[in-house]
């Protein structure tokens, strides 16, 4: 008999949401993990930016609560004490999943695993010296940050640095990229008191939404102060007294600090860990070929989240490295396996936000995707001034329009720019899900009043 049932590579969203539901249908698991326990989303990702978000969301309340009869002293942020705020939640979350894992009875062994063969129909691992035998094999080691080979490379940041240190407020900030993490810390930065440039490729940010919503979003940074420098590359990075020169395309700008963060996908961190050692063929990018099911070329070996490669199955990988997919997939693996229960993940309708200030939000389809798989669309949308702003005073505005299949009525998409753009994205994600159709959202009753109301009272589709 092997030493476990199921072996986990990599203790972040993905493997430990395999680990804790493979042991609660009895499996015996242990896990391996050489850093921190939660993964990038935990440590360096998702929660430390969400709390840096919320942290720089109150510049605006600050401001509006002046027109509802709030007399307050200037506002004065302690940039270093957000910081350090930020990074003993971190730490508590860490312990938390720690405790998860042994309470779920899943062994925790610290340090990097690596296959070293089969053994009959299973595997031998390693971790640091120590061996065991395992069934089954499952891959969740996650990706890092590619980064764009250009001279002075070593005096840029990652948002690794920028999410896990402590360090004081950089007056001047420039940021390489326009994907998530590029437009989320450069609103984030400005809106903490940065003079931020966003640099980018593209004409728009956030390649791959929906086209009205990244305008939408160019012309919310544009109004919060960002300068958005389109079409330019970074050429070079020159440290020069009391700070930097990045020089691009478009022309040299001096910074304090240089954030890289390209927007392009990660690279996956499958190198290291056998995986070419039992014929396993790596895509070009270092990403791992999984079939429906997560199954590797090698018979009882799976893989989940950022190493695999989902564009094997035709979806973009820049929407689909999420969290809650790896989570996803890492319990449909546990099911399949020890609860006979052969569950698929539902990628069509993954709701995806981008917390800027205001956030950015979507589920379904993009127009133009749907356009280019054939569907004849309607549209409908709607701009509005959000009540707090009323009285507020501020130039905040919300933006949603709807994607709707003129054959069949099914609403294929939802776009959303606006605060709390996240939260009703997630509630009209499960509509989506069950196919819900325009007639269906018209016969729903509004919540007055709402922001999220506008979804169930567009009527009137506009010209495309």
């Amino acid at each position: 008999m092997a030493d476990v049932d199921l072996f986990v590579i990599g203790a972040g969203s993905g493997g430990v949401a395999c680990a804790r539901r493979a042991a609660h249908y009895g499996a015996r698991v242990a896990i391996a993990e050489a850093g921190r326990i939660g993964g990038t989303c935990v440590l360096r990702g998702c929660v430390p930016k969400k709390l840096m978000h919320l942290g720089g969301h109150f510049r605006e309340l600050f401001r509006a609560a002046r027109g509802y009869g709030w007399r307050l002293g200037e506002p004065r942020l302690d940039f270093e004490a957000l910081l350090e705020a930020r990074n003993a939640e971190i730490a508590r979350l860490n312990r938390v999943y720690v405790d998860m894992l042994a309470s779920a009875g899943v062994r925790l062994l610290h340090g990097r695993a690596r296959i070293i063969g089969k053994t009959g129909d299973g595997f031998r691992v390693a971790v640091d010296g120590v061996e065991l035998s395992a069934d089954r094999v499952l891959v969740a080691v996650g990706a890092r940050p590619s980064l764009p080979e250009i001279p002075g490379l070593e005096h840029a940041v990652t948002s690794d640095e920028l999410l896990e240190e402590v360090y004081p407020l950089p007056r001047r900030l420039a940021v390489v990229g326009a994907g998530y993490i590029g437009v989320e810390l450069a609103s984030i930065f400005r809106a903490l008191g940065s003079e931020v440039t966003l640099v980018f490729r593209g004409e728009e940010p956030l390649r791959g939404f929906d086209h009205e919503l990244r305008r939408e979003v160019a012309a919310a940074l544009a109004r919060a102060g960002v300068r958005l420098l389109a079409q330019g590359r970074p050429e070079r990075i020159v440290p020069i007294e009391g700070g930097f020169v990045l020089e691009t395309s478009k022309g040299a700008l001096e910074t304090d600090r240089v954030l890289l963060a390209t927007g392009r996908r990660p690279i996956p961190n499958t190198s290291g860990i056998g995986l070419e050692s039992l014929g396993i063929r790596l895509a070009a990018d270092g990403s791992i070929p999984v079939d429906a099911g997560y199954r590797t070329a090698v018979q009882g070996l799976f893989a989940v989240g950022d190493c695999t490669d989902h564009a094997g199955h035709g979806l973009d990988a820049a929407q689909h490295d999420l969290t809650p997919v790896a989570i996803a997939e890492g319990r449909a693996v546990a099911e399949r396996l020890f609860n006979a229960n052969p569950t698929t993940v539902n990628y069509e309708t993954v709701p995806t936000a981008v917390f800027s200030l205001p956030q950015a939000a979507a589920v379904g389809l993009p127009q133009q995707r749907a356009e280019a798989l054939g569907r004849r669309v309607k549209i409908f949308r709607t701009r509005f001034r959000p009540m707090l702003e009323t009285l507020g005073g501020g130039e905040q505005r919300v933006f949603m329009k709807l994607v709707v299949d003129a054959e069949d009525d099914r609403v294929l998409g939802i776009h959303l720019v606006g605060d709390g753009a996240a939260e009703i994205v997630q509630g009209f994600a499960v509509a989506l899900t069950c196919r819900a159709t325009k007639a269906q959202f018209d016969a729903t009753v509004a919540l007055h009043p709402t922001a999220a109301e506008e979804l169930v009272t567009m009527w009137r589709p506009v010209e495309t």
